[in-house]
């Protein structure tokens, strides 16, 4: 056997870096954890941020040492002191008197020793942004970024934040990290953020000259699954799955879960690419029931503050590969709108959708998965939110949508919700003949259908193609991956600004009602 000797300055140098790595250690807990000894702010707060403003009341909360009062005091255009709340498991909250849009304030929180200040603080509308890639899409990336960078500045009362990429397996009180703080735009912090996001808020603040905050919470690459909680996935028999950033709940848990004391205004989303291949039949369930659940956990985590309700708006799925006959990214659209066709409807009230399968980019440096026309989908979110969440009136935010489809013969008549501009085509309509009683399905036969004619509110198809024209029991619009070119699709709002959005339609004795 054979002995080796040390001196004994090799052990205190051991002793010293074992020391060393322990209060490493320590100081990564405490980072990680919190320390209920420190009054501050939970992480989503900070200088330069957007509350909720009236008539909803914002919350605030943070941590504290176990026991002490806190009492919090608003400072600015004007003043408001809230009632002094106890901190109870190291964890304090208060909920503010509701505040009008502007500012700016300071909100100062105190116990008997400390305190802590939260600066340049502005009341307006919160939107909370998720998805997967196409909303993480950033500014830096989309057409004429170098004028859309020029213009942040100009934009001081539209406030961003960011949540950084993290997972869980468990539902989390407060995020893990942070990726961009609340922060005044710049060329810089504006470059990496959403463009979808930022350009709504934009747009929003021109309309509406009041603050807005907005939220980034996004990963590219996710399913529906893995933004949803466990309640929300049992609703659609979708069992635990564990794998990664698309695993089930771990990015509620870790990126959505964490915000939902946070009074916001509405949800913006942009996903559904990943779910054309993974679950896909279950998306018109998943997603509404996603939705759902965050309404609720909103509103019970914000104390009744953030509406039940509150508006979600979403992009309808753009396109992929062109000239594909695969039917996952059109099966995708239809159950963004629970296999009705549009929203708001009875299943998906308060929701609104941007139509984007007319915004196709095939020399898009970043694939055609990921057009760079994040403008013209952030403008028609604009106006959907103007009339479902603000109510304004007369402000059309919807495509054309069948409301009669007739067979008669040689011809199928389809009879629209509004005024409509049409341009020929010969195939993006397309009908399914059968003589016997089963519906039409995707793996059905379907033929062209050409237009023929047009009246100010219809469109005219030949079933020529059909071998028993009086038999056409289906029509489909647009019912392909890349449907169109861009801004070229045959079927416009009388003002060309909206495209028609796809829709199926079963006939029954002749006809189908929508």
């Amino acid at each position: 056997m054979v002995y080796s000797k040390r001196s004994p300055m090799v052990y205190v140098g051991g002793l010293f870096l074992g020391m060393a790595l322990l209060l490493f250690v320590v100081l990564i807990v405490v980072a990680c954890t919190g320390s209920d000894d420190v009054l501050r702010f939970a992480s989503y707060y900070g200088d330069h941020m957007v509350l909720q403003r009236s008539p909803e009341r914002a919350v605030l909360w943070g941590y504290g040492p176990e026991g002490a009062q806190v009492t919090l005091y608003l400072s600015g255009p004007r003043n408001q002191k809230a009632s002094a709340v106890n901190v109870s498991a190291g964890v304090w909250k208060v909920t503010l008197d509701p505040v009008e849009a502007g500012g700016p304030y300071n909100v100062t929180v105190t116990t008997k020793n400390s305190k802590a200040v939260l600066m340049d603080v502005l009341f307006g509308d919160v939107w909370l942004c998720g998805g997967q890639s196409n909303m993480c899409f950033n500014i830096s990336q989309v057409f004429n970024a170098s004028e859309e960078l020029a213009l942040a500045e100009d934009y001081p009362h539209v406030r961003i934040f960011t949540a950084a990429l993290e997972q869980s397996k468990t539902e989390l009180a407060d995020l893990i990290a942070v990726g961009l703080p609340w922060s005044v735009p710049t060329e810089r912090s504006v470059a990496g953020f959403s463009a979808v996001c930022w350009l709504f808020g934009r747009y929003m603040y021109k309309h509406l000259q009041y603050p807005i905050g907005l939220v980034e919470s996004c990963w590219g690459g996710t399913p529906v699954e893995a933004w949803s909680s466990s309640r929300a996935l049992q609703e659609c028999g979708l069992d635990i799955d564990d794998d990664g950033p698309v695993a089930n709940s771990i990015l509620w848990n870790a990126m959505i879960h964490p915000l939902l004391n946070m009074t916001v205004k509405g949800a913006l989303w942009y996903q559904g690419e990943k779910n054309t291949n993974y679950h896909q039949e279950q998306y018109n369930c998943s997603f509404p029931a996603m939705i759902d659940d965050w309404r609720m956990a909103f509103h019970n985590g914000s104390g009744g503050e953030t509406a039940p309700d509150f508006p979600f708006g979403f992009v309808q799925l753009s396109t992929c590969v062109k000239g594909s006959k695969d039917d996952s990214y059109p099966n995708i659209r239809w159950h963004q709108t629970a296999d009705i066709g549009e929203v708001p409807n009875a299943r998906m009230q308060r929701t609104f959708m941007a139509v984007a399968l007319d915004l196709p980019d095939e020399t898009s440096p970043y694939g055609p998965i990921h057009p760079r026309d994040k403008q013209d989908v952030a403008y028609r979110l604009t106006l959907g939110a103007r009339a479902v969440a603000y109510h304004e009136k007369d402000v059309s935010f919807l495509g054309p949508f069948p409301r009669l489809v007739m067979s008669e013969g040689y011809f199928v008549n389809i009879t629209y919700d509004q005024a409509v501009s049409v341009t020929p085509s010969i195939d993006i309509f397309e009908i399914c003949c059968s003589a016997g009683p089963v519906p039409c399905g995707p793996q059905s036969q379907w033929v062209p259908a050409p237009i023929i004619d047009r009246g100010l509110n219809t469109v005219q198809l030949t079933a020529y193609m059909c071998q028993h024209p009086g038999v056409v029991t289906a029509v489909r619009y647009a019912w392909r991956d890349w449907p169109c070119d861009f801004k070229a699709c045959p079927v416009y709002s009388a003002d060309e600004i909206l495209p028609a959005p796809p829709f199926l339609a079963n006939l029954h004795s002749g006809q189908g009602k929508f």
